[in-house]
């Protein structure tokens, strides 16, 4: 607990008198009845390991009872509009005013979404369009909402606002004609029994299955794929192609009548309607999407689209990046508008121009209106609602950030801090929580959290200007805050060889020629937006899954393939060094599961072994129990009140919703029968409710266990709980368990790993923990690249790419690329003067 500064320091920054947020008793999650006085009107920044308790203290318990207080004073009929949070668990809090928080987005947003209507700067446009455009001659004035590609008026009707249409042709369906129709030929077809129920009907139809699909009369192919038909057939299961025929012939009884359906309609339908993600996937596969030709992907009807300003067309002028469309709107010709379109367009076009500048200031002028929000990095959507409330003039508030500087080049960084004492400036409160020590120096006040995570933190070990910090010795931030940054090197390692790629092409990568050394570390850098996660996370991984001949490992079954399908595929080409990688593995920072059902145990496969156990124990013996009895998505295991939720939700109409442990089980997740069974005196609720620290005690003689819960510590998880939902856990969270998971695998041939920004979310402390994991997978003969912006990682890297210079149009080129020492030298790169910094603090050691 600490209720002021632990050295007796006071707020230098702060003025006489000023006033205070008095937090008396917070409760909520590890916090250990904390205590603490924080100033108002300063930037704060809230620091601490992942997991020690930080983001409870400011969004889970300052920010929520700010938003409790401000739905009391709703009407009780609106608060039931609205989705509320819970009353925190704090004894109090005073002098807190009204707060708004910018939080990474944790879930897959809309591809409706866009970079124009999280800033509503589309809005200002379409009222642009229809006030002050040149329609053409006897055209009616249309509406904004006829300019909105989200509304029945303005969406086109072919694509149905979405740009992109979708279909089938025999070249997605059927990908090798060599193959006959037994062979699968026609690969979109559903596996297993259904796919041989529809092959066995064109048997009984009189179609040759057994020749190569390429000699099938063109009638008879676009029959099969494209036909509308449902023909009902006997099917005779086990039979060969004359035996059938000879039944077909005598009129025998059939095994059952079966209904046809073309691998078209097969496709099509299961799309639209599967409420699986797996097997939508799998039949988007078969689907090719292109530009819609009636509005060449601008997503709006033609009339909409026959209005025009300075030119363009909305959807047109939607497309230009940011910078150029400040511009593009002062040099539109408005002589001849009539006086009311001109002052019309006078005065919206000075208010684009002014929520464009906070924008530009940011760093986000590469990013177009129409850009999708799923396409857009977490760090760069919360920049963009930052630079939405500067432009909201609030006074009064307290603003609660998380991680504002995730994603962002410390280039950029200047830029951050001026918008965020441009907040400050304006009266208002500003609480970070962030992990850039940077931006922590530049703090008026430092709320240090900790020591550690989970149960091993949760209390307030200081709390007063940053500089104070450098006193307290249990702080994990204190020691990198205070010392010169300092490379995370191994020794020197020279490439086995190079994988080269030539022409690639995609978003702002124009014919680029690119080269990846093997069998070492290597970290692409740039500021944001210049095109290393299009290199990388797209290009590198798009080309090498596609040679070899699969998907890479990655955990987004459950994304949306309409969604998914924001950018065309790259092209380009491997021209060398395919044949040293036998496989790819990308790891990203998408959810481990979008339920709380799904968790940490359960993604890394450590919980069926766990249920095994269980199973092996005499009283489940006894009980003819066995692994799945154990598990709380079976019946015949869970509780049947909460249906193994663990919790029920009770409804307070106008109040929010509170969930509360299930009154059967009491929060246990399983029934009394499965509860009675017992492991080493432990329960199976009571292993899942244990840290990954305490469990790793308790099946230490488990080697089955023991070695994904030490990486899981190794890598800085061991506070989580083996039940944690993944719908609590950050995007590092569950990065860091996906590599976790792979780790633990057989490793076969030599893998290419690929990690965006894998410190984000990441202490300084937690950073080093990872690095020694990446550095493992290389000394085991892997290769390893990063997009990183974190100096430190770059700097204990063996080889730097650096994209840019700049971002968008400005970017998209590889300015350097060598050795740390070699880049650090290298005057064209934005990137050189910070990687210098760490490697003189290093050899300055």
């Amino acid at each position: 607990m600490a209720s002021s500064p632990s050295t007796g320091a006071t707020a230098s920054s702060a003025s006489p008198g000023q006033g205070f947020v008095r937090v008396r008793g917070a409760r909520e999650h590890n916090l250990r009845d904390v205590d603490v006085d924080i100033p108002r009107d300063a930037l704060v920044v809230f620091s601490g390991v992942s997991g020690s308790g930080k983001s409870s203290l400011a969004f889970g318990t300052i920010y929520a009872e700010a938003q409790r207080r401000y739905f009391e004073s709703v009407a009780p009929y609106a608060r039931r509009l609205i989705d509320q949070v819970g009353v925190p668990a704090v004894g109090s809090i005073d002098g807190l005013p009204p707060a708004v928080a910018l939080q990474q987005q944790r879930g897959t947003p809309s591809a409706r979404s866009s970079v124009g209507s999280v800033t509503a700067l589309s809005s200002l446009l379409r009222m642009l369009y229809s006030r002050a455009g040149r329609y053409p001659a006897k055209q009616p004035m249309l509406y904004a909402e006829d300019f909105s590609p989200n509304t029945p008026q303005g969406a086109c009707p072919h694509c149905h606002g979405l740009g992109r249409v979708y279909e089938v042709t025999e070249a997605s369906m059927v990908p090798d004609d060599s193959l006959t129709i037994r062979e699968r030929a026609v690969a979109a077809w559903p596996p297993a029994w259904h796919g041989q129920n529809l092959r066995d009907i064109l048997v009984t139809l009189g179609i040759d299955v057994d020749k190569p699909w390429r000699e099938l009369p063109r009638k008879t192919r676009d029959w099969i794929l494209f036909t509308d038909e449902q023909p009902t057939a006997p099917v005779y299961a086990g039979f060969t192609p004359e035996e059938t025929r000879d039944a077909v012939r005598r009129k025998m009884e059939p095994s059952y009548q079966g209904t046809f359906s073309s691998a078209r309609r097969y496709v099509l339908h299961t799309f639209a309607t599967t409420q699986s993600a797996l097997m939508k996937r799998r039949v988007s596969r078969y689907m090719v999407g292109g530009l819609c030709p009636v509005c060449d992907g601008k997503r709006l009807k033609r009339e909409a689209l026959s209005v025009t300003y300075g030119g363009l067309d909305i959807g047109a002028l939607s497309q230009l990046p940011l910078e150029r469309l400040a511009d593009t709107l002062v040099q539109a010709d408005t002589a001849k508008l009539s006086e009311e379109k001109r002052l019309a367009a006078q005065r919206l076009v000075e208010d684009v121009l002014m929520r464009l500048r906070p924008l530009l200031a940011l760093g986000l002028g590469h990013l177009s209106l129409e850009r999708s929000t799923p396409s857009v990095s977490p760090g760069e959507l919360q920049r963009l609602r930052l630079a939405t409330q500067i432009c909201s003039n609030l006074f009064g508030v307290v603003y609660v950030l998380d991680e504002p500087s995730a994603g962002l080049h410390p280039a950029d960084g200047e830029s951050l801090l001026t918008a965020l004492r441009q907040l400050k400036a304006s009266g208002n409160s500003v609480f970070v929580v962030e992990h850039d020590l940077s931006l922590m120096r530049e703090a008026d006040w430092l709320v240090d959290v900790g020591p550690d995570a989970g149960e091993r933190g949760g209390r307030v070990l200081y709390s007063g200007p940053p500089d104070g910090l450098r006193a307290v010795t249990d702080s994990r931030t204190a020691a990198y805050l205070f010392e010169a940054p300092r490379a995370l090197r191994p020794s020197p390692r020279e490439p086995r060889g190079w994988l080269t790629l030539t022409g690639i092409r995609q978003n702002n990568l124009e014919g680029l020629d690119a080269a990846f050394p093997l069998g070492v570390f290597t970290a692409v850098t740039g500021v944001s937006g210049s095109g290393k996660s299009t290199l990388v996370s797209r290009a590198l991984v798009e080309l090498v899954g596609r040679h070899l001949g699969h998907e890479p490992t990655r955990d987004d079954a459950e994304e949306d393939p309409a969604e998914a399908e924001a950018l065309p595929e790259t092209l380009g080409r491997i021209t060398g060094g395919i044949d040293d990688i036998r496989r790819l593995v990308q790891v990203d920072q998408k959810p481990i599961g979008r339920t709380p059902r799904s968790n940490l145990a359960t993604y890394t496969g450590l919980f069926d072994q766990v249920r095994r156990l269980f199973a092996a124990t005499p009283a489940a013996k006894s009980r003819r129990f066995d692994a799945g009895r154990f598990s709380f998505n079976v019946a015949k295991g869970r509780c049947e009140t909460c249906e193994g939720e663990g919790f029920v939700s009770v409804e307070l109409l106008f109040m929010p919703s509170v969930y509360a442990p299930c009154p059967s089980c009491h929060g246990a997740r399983y029934n009394e029968a499965t509860l009675k069974v017992r492991y080493r005196d432990r329960t199976i609720a009571d292993v899942l409710g244990m840290t990954v620290d305490t469990a790793a005690a308790f099946f230490a003689d488990e080697p089955s266990l023991a070695r994904p819960l030490s990486l899981l510590q190794g890598i800085g998880l061991g506070y989580l709980r083996l039940g944690q939902p993944a719908t609590e856990l950050s995007g590092g969270e569950a990065q860091r368990i996906k590599l976790v998971t792979e780790l633990q695998r057989t490793q076969r041939g030599h893998t290419l790993y690929v990690l965006d920004e894998p410190t984000t979310g990441l202490h300084p402390s937690d950073v080093d923990r990872l690095m020694v994991q990446l550095q493992g997978l290389v000394e085991a003969g892997h290769t390893v690249v990063v997009v990183e912006h974190e100096m430190r990682i770059v700097a204990g890297s063996d080889w730097v790419i650096d994209m840019g210079p700049g971002a968008g149009g400005a970017g998209g080129r590889i300015v350097a690329a060598g050795t740390p020492a070699a880049l650090a030298r290298d005057r064209a790169s934005r990137t050189a003067p910070y990687l210098a910094q760490v490697l003189k603090g290093e050899a300055g050691r």
